[in-house]
């Protein structure tokens, strides 16, 4: 059985990547893609794909407007039970995004996109079509009505989703002054020391292992990953730049052109470290600094 997918990806080339990983895949069939979030809708009601490719940055719409879109669609004009479609989110940086993903069920792959995961994200889809092939044949034959008039299970994933989000934006970040005023412990040898986080330069991730840098020292943080350091720095100055690297804008002394027209930050610490930034954030860096 065909898989009907859209991409949907503000980055044309976000998009030609992920449908080369699917091209190969027999089963998948890429009907569209969208640019922004407002095509996202609009292409959903036109093909009712089984499954969305959705970037979570996206101008205007970002892609928890456009769920939030066709949640309020679904309760008004498809009335008929028109079952939204399973969404796997493209996201660069935001831990909190993923954390919400991973209690509602909802998949997510990381920029740039990594095959393997890919492949795992589509089993998964492909288990749900089946699950709800089966549930509706089963519907259409007079047995398991109760189940078949239940709400969409996908539709009730991202409410739940939505909901979470509007927590985490109302109040589960710490407030931006308590943030700014906090320390964080940094192990240097046998020390334990407590750095304002307005001193760190950068934190990188290696095989487990945080290291965190300021201009004066180098020492290992006790957080096991960055998304669980992101949650005590401010995210107004502390940028997810690459995958293994997160950067005090504060702190970049340098932003270095590097090769096909992507980026690599120099950094204040003692080394001058160069840190690369990932082909997803390239935009963000633009942004940052007018480039």
């Amino acid at each position: 059985m065909s898989i009907t997918a859209l991409i949907i990806d503000d980055e044309q080339l976000a998009r030609e990547e992920l449908e080369y990983l699917l091209r190969d895949e027999g089963d998948i069939d890429v009907l569209a893609q969208g640019r922004n979030g407002i095509e996202a809708v609009e292409l959903i009601q036109s093909h009712h794909p089984d499954v969305v490719f959705l970037d979570v940055q996206m101008p205007g719409l970002d892609g928890f407007a456009v769920l939030k879109r066709l949640v309020e669609l679904q309760k008004s004009e498809l009335k008929d039970g028109y079952p939204l479609p399973q969404i796997i989110f493209a996201t660069a940086f935001d831990q909190y995004a993923v954390r919400a993903f991973d209690v509602n069920a909802i998949d997510y792959l990381l920029k740039p996109f990594d095959h393997a995961r890919v492949l795992q994200a589509l089993d998964r889809i492909r288990q749900r079509v089946q699950d709800s092939g089966t549930t509706d044949m089963h519907a259409s034959s007079g047995e398991d009505r109760a189940q078949s008039s239940a709400p969409d299970s996908t539709g009730t994933r991202i409410e739940a989703l939505l909901r979470l989000m509007e927590q985490q934006q109302a109040g589960a970040r710490p407030s931006v002054s308590n943030l700014q005023s906090g320390k964080i412990v940094v192990q240097a040898q046998s020390r334990l020391l407590l750095i304002d986080q307005k001193d760190i330069c950068y934190a990188a991730i290696d095989e487990g292992t945080i290291s965190v840098a300021t201009p004066l020292l180098e020492g290992q943080s006790k957080c096991r990953t960055l998304e669980e350091l992101l949650d005590l720095l401010d995210p107004a100055i502390f940028w997810r730049a690459h995958r293994s690297y997160v950067v005090n804008i504060n702190h970049i002394k340098e932003v270095v052109p590097w090769f096909k027209s992507s980026y690599q930050l120099r950094m204040a610490d003692k080394k001058q470290t160069e840190i690369p930034v990932s082909r997803a954030q390239t935009r963000r860096l633009r942004e940052l600094f007018k480039l």
